[in-house]
């Protein structure tokens, strides 16, 4: 795709900062944190000026990985050195962004005025939490475009339980995306970010669902954002795959706009449902059996497996009933231990319905089903379609590609509802009977 008229990358995120772009429907702007998002084919020289105007103070830490050191952490450094003192800080490149890293930070960090990292997600989160615990200022320079967490407002951290949660945590003053650095990053790390991409269909289809259906809030404004930009990065996906920068700049827009959903609507539900759940108990109760794995890889192929079921449920003639909701106190215990399995059993009962939750249910889903899925279905993407993205950008498909026993992914699409009190469909299928026939059928 390289060699077309250059595109304007930051269009639209601009007038987001600058406040100049509104939700249609609300006609309220984004309440922005951030004081610049820049995206460029390359940011080699201009590190200084785009760091200098934020008045970080006279002493800054910069802290990269032992991969990401080399792909951009010296450099920013060493730019960084004419304007402060610089602490360089190199970590392990198989840190998690859990409580013992985040504190082996702050004290690393401690003398620095502001934090930039040098990195994508466990590094970003890391610092992004370290420094908002302790009130310090923080910017980012990606070196993937591998998730969607640049421009959140929260930071996915593992509790010294085990327990993954996203606590509220505070933006980055600056984020800042060196194209020719993500372009060659590994061609795995830029898959992922396609795949955390690809939800967008599945969250959408989960969120309007419940909205429908319990009345929960529901906004469009991460939707309209995001426009047709997701068709130009489904088209990109073989460029994705190897390193083209335009190709790896499309899909760093996506991701940065679906961040932006947060400004507007205060939560994380337009790109995190169902599919996030499966992702998050791989994570934390696969154990030996979880594969050196991401977070968006996870996600994509979870992605996958929700939108077979969204597919299979929306061609339903007759809606779907269920029964109470079965909350299996005994056996989360037994899966999760005396730490994490009261954590659970509560989180499923801010969603659990009684006998007459069900009937009330039933009622309501009875009366709205043709309505429900005639709009729901355009906010479906072809299974084959995003599949075939997937395996263009060079990402998992299945638990198979994902290096996961199908024992234990099936224990993570039937389990995953358990850890959040997010309704989904993972729900709607498991209260009705469907989930087990729709795992017999994935040869799970």
């Amino acid at each position: 795709m390289t060699g077309q008229t250059p595109r304007n990358w930051n269009a639209v995120i601009d007038d987001l900062i600058a406040g100049r772009w509104t939700d249609p429907e609300t006609g309220k702007a984004a309440a922005c944190p951030f004081e610049t998002i820049y995206l460029a084919e390359t940011l080699d020289g201009q590190e200084a000026d785009l760091v200098k105007g934020m008045n970080f103070g006279g002493r800054i830490a910069v802290v990269s990985d032992t991969n990401t050191v080399e792909a951009m952490g010296r450099r920013v450094a060493k730019a960084l050195r004419p304007i402060a003192t610089v602490d360089e800080i190199v970590l392990s490149d198989d840190i998690e962004c859990d409580e013992p890293n985040i504190a082996h930070i702050q004290e690393l960090t401690r003398h620095a005025d502001a934090v930039i990292a040098v990195g994508s997600g466990v590094i970003s989160d890391s610092c992004k939490y370290a420094t908002f615990k302790d009130g310090r200022p923080f910017a980012v320079f990606g070196t993937a475009a591998s998730m969607n967490g640049y421009a959140a407002s929260t930071a996915s951290v593992t509790l010294g339980n085990g327990f993954k949660v996203s606590l509220p945590a505070h933006a980055p003053r600056g984020i800042f995306l060196d194209l020719a650095v993500s372009a060659a990053a590994p061609a795995w790390l830029n898959a992922a970010g396609l795949g955390d991409s690809l939800c967008r269909p599945t969250a959408q289809i989960d969120w309007w669902a419940s909205h429908r259906l319990f009345g929960t809030y529901f906004s469009n404004a991460p939707y309209i954002l995001q426009g047709k930009e997701e068709a130009d990065m489904i088209a990109a996906a073989p460029g994705i795959g190897y390193g083209d920068i335009e190709s790896v700049g499309i899909l760093h827009r996506v991701l940065t706009l679906c961040g932006f959903g947060v400004c507007f609507t205060g939560v994380s539900n337009h790109g995190s449902m169902g599919e996030h759940q499966v992702s998050h108990w791989m994570d934390m109760f696969a154990g030996d059996a979880h594969p050196v794995t991401v977070h968006g890889q996870q996600v994509g192929v979870a992605s996958l497996a929700m939108a077979r079921l969204h597919h299979r449920m929306l061609a339903m003639k007759t809606p779907p009933q269920i029964g109470p909701t079965v909350i299996d106190e005994a056996g989360m215990m037994r899966r999760y231990g005396p730490e994490i399995g009261p954590m659970c059993i509560a989180e499923s009962r801010k969603k659990a319905l009684d006998a007459e939750g069900a009937r009330a249910f039933n009622r309501k889903i009875s009366e709205i089903w043709p309505a429900l899925c005639d709009e729901l279905r355009p906010m479906l993407l072809p299974v084959d379609t995003m599949r075939a993205a997937l395996v263009e950008a060079g990402g998992p498909i299945d638990a198979d590609t994902l290096g996961l026993p199908r024992p234990v992914w099936r224990d993570a699409l039937k389990y995953a509802r358990e850890i959040r009190g997010r309704w989904s469909f993972l729900d709607l299928a498991d209260d009705a009977g469907l989930l087990d026939p729709f795992l017999d059928e994935e040869g799970l």
